[in-house]
């Protein structure tokens, strides 16, 4: 870790847990920045997800069999 990263997390450690917490929230929005692109390929996506299904291409599975499948692996 640089000197300047230890400086500021030696800073954010001296704050209170609330203050933290706020530091903790507008990092972590700093990373999730919308993308347009992404979201149009995801759009897009959802879009021929939902076609299939009601053309009969694919079918629904409930969440308990999803969740059944990954538990015993």
């Amino acid at each position: 870790m640089s000197a300047a990263i230890n400086s500021v997390v030696n800073q954010a450690l001296a704050l209170t847990a609330p203050e933290r917490s706020d530091i903790i929230e507008q990092l972590l929005a700093s990373l999730d920045r919308p993308d347009a692109d992404i979201d149009a390929v995801w759009g897009q996506e959802a879009d021929a997800r939902i076609k299939a299904y009601e053309e009969g291409s694919i079918k629904a599975i409930p969440v308990c069999e999803v969740f059944e499948k990954y538990r015993k692996s």
